[in-house]
């Protein structure tokens, strides 16, 4: 008896929390992640990600170390057009937005993303590179074991967010490929 009145007691003052303080029991979602003119970036979209150069006078692009996606590293250029990729959340959502801080797959999307290797995909991963002596993000990738996140590191003249992919933020922007 004493025990019911004690859980009763306990439940009362829960609910009471529960309805008085009601961030305490509703996450808010993180920010979305906003593409270049402001809208939010969704999951399956095509974008093209584009990174301006360290001396402000190029525009870098996403592109791949060759002609064939099968293994090739994901390298930002000048000399190649960037190509287009997809964001799907590990986690789906009910709206499809992209948030900060979300567990993604990436992957290469459109007619370059065949490959005709069996097991390769055009999903990102990152594997190291005994060349480079380092870690770097590659195709090849497998669903729900190769995940990127988008994180606000800053925000940069003009409202510009960096990703931050390793120990140094990268500035880039979101386009939507259309």
């Amino acid at each position: 008896m004493k025990i019911t009145k004690v859980l009763r007691l306990s439940f009362l003052l829960f609910a009471f929390i529960g309805t008085s303080f009601p961030e305490a029991v509703h996450a808010k979602d993180a920010a979305a992640v906003l593409d270049v003119f402001g809208h939010e970036v969704q999951a399956g979209a095509r974008y093209l990600i584009v990174a301006p150069s360290t001396d402000n006078t190029t525009t870098l692009a996403v592109t791949i170390n060759g002609q064939v996606l099968c293994n090739s590293d994901v390298i930002l250029s000048t000399l190649n057009e960037s190509l287009p990729i997809t964001f799907s959340p590990v986690i789906q959502s009910t709206d499809s937005v992209i948030r900060e801080g979300t567990h993604l797959n990436v992957n290469f999307a459109g007619p370059i993303a065949m490959c005709a290797m069996a097991g390769v995909t055009p999903m990102w991963k990152i594997r190291f590179s005994t060349t480079l002596k380092g870690y770097i993000v590659t195709t090849g990738g497998v669903d729900r074991l190769n995940r990127f996140k988008i994180t606000k590191y800053e925000v940069g003249v003009n409202g510009d967010k960096n990703l931050v992919p390793g120990a140094s933020p990268l500035l880039v922007m979101f386009e939507p490929d259309e």
